[in-house]
């Protein structure tokens, strides 16, 4: 059985296949040092791909992504959800900074 390609389309415009390590690498940089296992990021990664996969598209949006992986540690760990949406987000200053943390 073969499986599907999924390609993330990049803000610039860049495509590039869709890689669960590269997903995997993210979460374990966001949740070093917290108490989250590495069965629980895998499951965290395994289900953003079910989700991506079950939308039957060959692309799908970087931000897309990235904001399901927000959504997913946000309910993890609040530690690392911030240190994420930090590399994520691009935080201006430290006011958008506040901003994100008044949300939690």
């Amino acid at each position: 059985m073969e499986v599907p390609r999924l390609f993330v389309v990049k803000k610039d415009g860049r495509r590039e296949q869709y890689s669960r390590d590269k997903i995997l690498a993210g979460l374990r940089k966001a949740c070093e040092k917290r108490p989250i296992s590495e069965s629980r990021m895998e499951a965290v990664a395994a289900d953003l791909e079910r989700e991506l996969f079950a939308r039957g598209e060959s692309e799908v949006a970087s931000s897309l992504v990235g904001e399901k992986l927000m959504e997913a540690l946000r309910s993890l760990d609040p530690v690392a959800y911030i240190r994420f949406a930090s590399v994520y987000r691009s935080f201006r200053d430290i006011e958008s900074f506040r901003e994100e943390l008044a949300q939690l």
